[in-house]
């Protein structure tokens, strides 16, 4: 949504939950970080931050870069992919959806899906 990473440019925090059955919930924040150099990932107190240097959120949020990712080794080896991107309105308009907000989508009014 254009509102979320105006928020995280300006205000330098977005937060957001999902309540599951039981009561369960998964939160989130990305946050814009004058102190990292690169993006990062945390989990804690059952909330994943992802923090995203400072310069690198405003380069994305004032550009038509789509995206923000990094990869992160882990310590048995493995691989973290991380990927903040920009909401796209669908090419197709779905019931129910309210699309208002979202970027347009590159493939808009070219005939691909």
């Amino acid at each position: 949504m254009r509102a979320e990473v105006e928020t995280l440019q300006t205000e330098g925090r977005v937060s957001a939950q999902t309540v599951f059955p039981g009561g369960h919930v998964f939160s989130y924040s990305v946050e814009s970080s004058p102190a990292s150099a690169e993006l990062e990932a945390s989990f804690g107190d059952d909330v994943l931050t992802i923090r995203i240097p400072e310069n690198s959120v405003l380069a994305w949020a004032t550009s038509e870069q789509v995206s923000i990712e990094a990869e992160l080794l882990l310590d048995d080896g493995e691989i973290l992919r991380l990927l903040v991107e920009k909401d796209f309105a669908c090419l197709a308009p779905r019931e129910g959806e309210d699309e208002a907000d979202m970027y347009p989508h590159p493939a808009a009014g070219d005939g691909e899906c």
